[in-house]
């Protein structure tokens, strides 16, 4: 049996840091826009039913004040007695006669290209 063995030794905190800083640079309007791309990502690959969960999706550009840290988060709105139906969705769920319905991967294929596109173009700002 062949095979590549990779080893690291340490951590990528500098890399970390040099990403988080590089992403600050980047302008409120584009992490607007990569939210929207989302969204709009996230609507298309959510599995319909109602659609009730598909078009509840939203997201929020966060600062963390003492990192100043830029956070683009995607959220959804719909809850079904407290449980959120987009997770579900995702992972999976029991039934009520204690059977299994195994989840759907939607919101890594809906966000992949829109994440592609985000790393690019804070490398972009990295190699300014």
């Amino acid at each position: 049996m062949s095979g590549i063995i990779i080893k690291q030794k340490g951590d990528f905190k500098n890399l970390n840091s040099l990403l988080e800083k590089s992403l600050e640079k980047l302008e409120l309007g584009e992490l607007d826009r990569y939210g929207k791309e989302g969204v709009k990502a996230l609507e298309k690959y959510t599995p319909k039913d109602t659609g009730k969960t598909s078009q509840s999706w939203y997201y929020s550009i966060e600062r963390e004040s003492r990192d100043q840290i830029l956070k683009l988060v995607f959220n959804n709105t719909n809850f079904n007695q407290g449980v959120p139906i987009a997770i579900v969705i995702q992972y999976g769920h029991n039934t009520i006669n204690g059977g299994w319905i195994e989840g759907v991967d939607y919101i890594n294929p809906a966000l992949k290209p829109i994440f592609e596109k985000l790393v690019s173009k804070v490398w972009e700002e990295v190699r300014k």
